[in-house]
């Protein structure tokens, strides 16, 4: 063996394990595990939109305007949990396609609003039952009690979450690199 220290599949060494103690060291794996299963799921959804043209992210964006009415850009940035910048991307795509109609606000040009179409609304009409199969697929290993369980502790974990996030530190210790920096990969 060489000197280095074991790891395990998502990546905790031995180290770590025992520096975080049992439940610490469960926890950061399943933060790992959730990271790896949700970009897992993003990949097998963004597979089944590709035929046409579109992702996930532009369908959650839809799913946003949808649940929210007529959002702000922001709103539906803050519902998706992503940038302003990369909402308004994804707004703009969908609106060439004919997907989304983005408005300026009566009450305040600045601010521009979302609305789906009917080209939207139809589309998600004709495919909604397929891809919910698909989801069930997906999660068919699970009995009824244990999907039951991953979904009220992952509405947890996304609660306080969403409340870090609201956070002007947004989580953030010091000057500990952003999510999605090179230095950030110890998490």
């Amino acid at each position: 063996m060489s000197g280095q220290p074991q790891r395990d599949p998502l990546g905790l060494s031995d180290e770590d394990a025992a520096r975080l103690g049992e439940d610490g060291a469960v926890r950061v794996r399943t933060f790992r595990l959730i990271v790896v299963v949700a970009q897992e799921l993003r990949t097998l959804m963004d597979q089944l939109l590709r035929a046409d043209g579109l992702t996930t992210q532009q369908a959650a964006i839809i799913t946003a305007v949808d649940l929210l009415g007529t959002p702000s850009l922001s709103q539906a940035a803050t519902a998706l949990g992503t940038t302003h910048q990369n909402a308004r991307q994804l707004a703009d795509a969908l609106e060439r396609k004919g997907f989304l109609r983005i408005t300026t606000d009566q009450a305040d040009a600045r601010v521009r609003r979302l609305s789906t179409t009917a080209k939207s609304r139809s589309y998600w009409r004709d495919r909604s039952a397929a891809d919910q199969q698909q989801v069930l697929d997906w999660f068919a290993g699970l009995t009824p009690a244990e999907a039951q369980t991953l979904f009220e502790l992952l509405a947890k974990v996304e609660h306080r979450a969403r409340a870090a996030l609201s956070r002007p530190t947004a989580g953030a210790a010091g000057s500990r690199a952003r999510p999605g920096s090179a230095s950030a990969a110890g998490t």
